[in-house]
C-alpha cells in the first residue's frame, strides 16, 4: 500500500509543477489577481473531486473494500485563526505543504527556507498548544506525545 501512496504523491507533484501551480511566481499572480488561472485549477479540482467523494461516502466503502469513516473535525477558534495564518504563510512563500516538496524536488533552493518556516511553526504550535487549548477552545490532543506515566510503582504507559 505504501508504494500505492509514493507512486500517487509522485503523480500529484508532477501534476502540481507541470501545471504551474507549484510555481512561485504563478501563485503570487493569484493573490494578487493579477492571473486567474490556478483559481481554475483550483475549481476544477473541486468539481472533479466532488461527485466522486458523493459516490464513496454513499457506497460506504473504499476502493478496496474497507468500511468508510469519514468524521468531521470540530469546530473551533482555532480553525479561523490557524486558516488565517495558513493563508498568510501561504501567501508570503508562494507555496503551501504539497507545492514545498514539489519546488524542492524542482531543485529549487528557496523552498528549503519555506520547509523550515512550515516545520518551525508546526514546532512552535507544539510548544505553545496547552496553553492556546483554553482561549481557542481547541481539541485536546491524544497521542505519542500526550504520554503520562502512571503514578504507581510500575511507571506503566497510559494515554489521558
Amino acid at each position: 500500500m505504501t508504494l500505492l501512496f509514493v507512486v500517487l504523491g509522485t503523480v500529484f507533484g508532477f501534476v502540481l509543477s507541470r501545471s504551474g501551480a507549484a510555481d512561485y511566481n504563478f501563485i503570487q499572480s493569484m493573490f494578487l489577481f493579477r492571473s486567474f488561472q490556478l483559481y481554475g485549477i483550483i475549481g476544477t479540482a473541486i468539481v472533479l473531486t466532488a461527485p466522486g467523494l458523493w459516490l464513496i461516502k454513499r457506497r460506504g466503502r473504499t476502493a478496496l473494500g474497507k468500511p468508510l469513516k469519514i468524521e468531521l473535525k470540530p469546530e473551533h477558534r482555532g480553525n479561523l485563526s490557524g486558516g488565517f495564518l495558513f493563508g498568510i504563510g501561504w501567501s508570503m512563500a508562494g507555496m503551501c505543504p504539497g507545492p514545498i516538496l514539489v519546488n524542492i524536488g524542482e531543485g529549487k533552493i528557496y523552498a528549503l527556507a519555506a520547509l523550515t518556516g512550515a516545520l518551525g511553526g508546526a514546532a512552535a504550535l507544539g510548544g505553545v498548544y496547552r496553553r492556546l487549548q483554553s482561549p481557542f477552545k481547541l481539541p485536546p490532543v491524544f497521542g505519542a506525545a500526550d504520554v503520562r506515566l502512571k503514578p504507581d510503582a510500575t511507571n506503566a504507559r497510559q494515554f489521558p
